[in-house]
């Protein structure tokens, strides 16, 4: 376990961009606009060859119900840190909320490290900080990398260096395109992995105030994250590590995503940015819908683009307590899945209440099952015995010469999807219509439903292309 050290102070003074320069990545929202961290987000950072753990909290403000509820999850990160790091934007100087936030800091009884943030130039003065009562500060610049070794060295009494040799990740497999003559039609070998230690990355997402954050609270069993009447509480897209029954996960909160068209605001883009990234980097993504707007059409265009980037999709239908005729709304659902989403076939869907717990087994499991569909191997023999079954029950279309185009043989090219490699000596000529086929029949009868299906097509080898070159140089050299 490493240390973990949270990042407090009032909004606007640099938390995020501090948090973004010691994990490395920009992985929290930074905006001139003060209070964009709402949620305390987590992330491995590490300084001069330490790692530690690194808590981004929302930004202090004066009352209101809102700043209650954020303020109640800086305490959670607060008790469970090692040290705090106080940060203030030395430019401004001390400002009441500053000494308010110092005389708090002091009851927790956590060691404190005052940062000056935003020191970069020289037009500012240090007099009124030591008034906080934290010693001499920390003079650092987040967004320009400044003082980090300052840094380091305050911190260094509570994170410990990694000495021991690092071991070597495993080598990565590469999966080398086989030249055709190596491919065994009929081997029966599945290559089927064991994801049992494997950690699964699940992201919620959907559209605002339809119940994400209350869900992912109810999954974790606390309060965790930010929850209200108000939309669009949720900004950031925040990971939580995790686990259920004994399997290791990654649940990531999004922020709600609106028609593009109806998105104004930058923040609001950024946030949309951030969800669209969490959501196309996640293996497993659940789609939650409002049980009083089934499907509607941004519902339809995130779960698309869900698709075509390859992710498995779970459909949730929130608050299944307040439907009153339930066999009706999942009969509505159903119609609108395999009219609009005709891709995948066998998309998951799950009636919840995360207000209530109801569904939520029925919804862990169907992320197990379609996670282990997700990463399914098919052996070469049966591939090829099942595209020999579906040729002859529908062959393909004429070719320009009316003859049908030849399918030569079928491999699985790699999963997560499940990706195909048709080799066909015409593969343009191949229509779309004829591999919706393919993938309908892939789905169906070799039990890989729920997923989304790729089959890419390659270009056979021609075996009498070298036998032609021969003789061609032979006519030649006889003067034929």
């Amino acid at each position: 376990m490493t240390a973990i050290i949270s990042l407090v102070g009032r909004t606007n003074v640099g938390k995020s961009t501090l948090f973004n320069r010691l994990t490395g990545r920009k992985k929290a929202l930074v905006h001139d606009r003060p209070g964009v961290t709402r949620d305390r987000r987590e992330g491995d950072a590490v300084l001069f060859g330490c790692p530690f753990t690194v808590v981004d909290t929302a930004g202090l403000e004066n009352g209101g119900e809102l700043a209650d509820s954020m303020w109640r999850q800086t305490q959670k990160a607060l008790q469970a840190s090692e040290a705090i790091v106080f940060i203030v934007d030395v430019r401004a100087g001390v400002t009441p909320l500053d000494k308010k936030t110092a005389q708090t800091l002091r009851k927790v009884g956590k060691p404190v490290i005052l940062a000056a943030n935003k020191a970069e130039g020289r037009d500012f003065a240090l007099q009124d900080l030591y008034s906080l009562g934290f010693g001499d500060p920390v003079l650092i610049s987040a967004e320009h990398g400044l003082g980090m070794s300052d840094l380091f060295e305050a911190l260094s009494p509570y994170i410990k260096s990694e000495t021991a040799e690092e071991e070597q990740p495993e080598e990565k497999r590469k999966r080398v395109r086989k030249k055709e003559e190596e491919i065994d039609l009929t081997d029966e070998t599945e290559e089927q992995e064991d994801l049992t230690d494997r950690v699964i990355d699940l992201a919620i997402v959907g559209r605002p105030n339809v119940g994400k954050s209350t869900l992912v609270n109810r999954l974790l069993g606390e309060d965790r994250m930010l929850t209200g009447p108000m939309a669009g509480l949720t900004r950031d897209a925040i990971s939580i590590d995790w686990t259920y029954k004994g399997r290791k996960m990654r649940l990531t909160d999004t922020a709600g995503l609106r028609r593009r068209s109806r998105v104004e605001d930058d923040l609001e883009k950024l946030s949309a940015a951030d969800t669209k990234r969490a959501a196309f980097l996640a293996q497993v993504v659940v789609l939650v819908l409002d049980a009083d707007a089934i499907l509607d059409k941004q519902d339809l265009t995130i779960a698309r683009q869900v698709l075509d980037e390859g992710r498995a999709l779970i459909i949730a239908v929130n608050k299944w307590d307040t439907v009153k005729d339930k066999k009706q709304a999942m009969q509505t659902l159903n119609d609108r899945i395999s009219t609009s989403l005709t891709q995948v076939k066998g998309l998951r869907t799950v009636a919840v209440s995360a207000r209530t717990g109801e569904g939520l087994e029925q919804l862990m499991r169907a992320v197990f099952d379609v996670y282990a569909v997700w990463n399914s191997r098919i052996s070469t023999g049966r591939l090829n015995r099942w595209l020999t079954k579906m040729t002859e029950q529908t062959p393909p279309p004429l070719s320009a010469t009316k003859r049908p185009i030849p399918l030569k043989y079928m491999t699985q090219a790699k999963t997560r999807p499940p990706t195909f490699a048709l080799f066909s000596s015409n593969p343009e000529k191949l229509p779309e219509s004829y591999l919706r086929y393919l993938i309908k029949g892939l789905a169906q009868d070799l039990k890989i439903e729920g997923v989304p299906i790729r089959i890419i097509m390659r270009k056979a080898k021609n075996p009498y292309e070298n036998k032609k070159r021969v003789s061609h140089k032979s006519n030649k050299k006889h003067g034929k």
